[in-house]
């Protein structure tokens, strides 16, 4: 359920631009996060800082998009988000002392050692720069069918392999599951 809230709005996104606009698909893409963070807090009664974050930015950049009916600032939204999120990173390495990427496996019950927390989270915080300027090259350099295009497929798909890529290290650290006792 996580995964389809998460990723709903951008599928949505994806299928109201295409059946009418970039703007339409802006204002359904707001509305989609803000249901997602409302279902959330519905049924958990927590949402996490980062989905906080990410709806203040899809609101902030979608409301400009909307307010001055211009595609530059959606189309601009991934890249601010996936700095955020770098920076958060960052922050949390740097000055916290703390790898938060160890916090988000958490619920996996892995159980690394400190060395392999310490290069995942700065490989997120590479990830997620290269992302940030793989995506304002592209919103720049290419049309914004070309950009809806990229944002949907390659930059999930980017995502996807680079999450399985961190899951496959990580496996040989997960801890089996307690059997249920009888």
């Amino acid at each position: 359920m996580q995964f389809l809230l998460e990723y709903a709005p951008i599928i949505l996104f994806f299928v109201a631009y295409k059946l009418k606009d970039i703007y339409v698909a802006t204002a359904v893409a707001i509305a989609a996060s803000v249901l997602a963070i409302a279902y959330a807090w519905f049924v958990s009664k927590k949402v996490s800082t980062m989905q906080w974050l990410s709806l203040a930015i899809i609101v902030v950049f979608g409301g400009a998009t909307l307010l001055l009916h211009d595609e530059t600032f959606i189309k601009w939204k991934p890249s601010a988000l996936y700095a955020a999120f770098g920076l958060t990173l960052l922050f949390g390495k740097v000055v916290m002392k703390r790898d938060w990427i160890q916090a988000v496996f958490k619920q996996a019950q892995i159980d690394a050692p400190d060395a392999v927390w310490n290069k995942l989270t700065w490989a997120w915080i590479a990830f997620f720069a290269f992302m940030a300027v793989l995506n304002g090259y592209v919103a720049s350099n290419f049309s914004l069918d070309t950009w809806v295009n990229f944002k949907v497929w390659w930059a999930m798909g980017l995502f996807l392999g680079f999450t399985i890529g961190n899951v496959a290290m990580l496996a040989k650290y997960m801890k089996e599951s307690e059997p249920d006792a009888k």
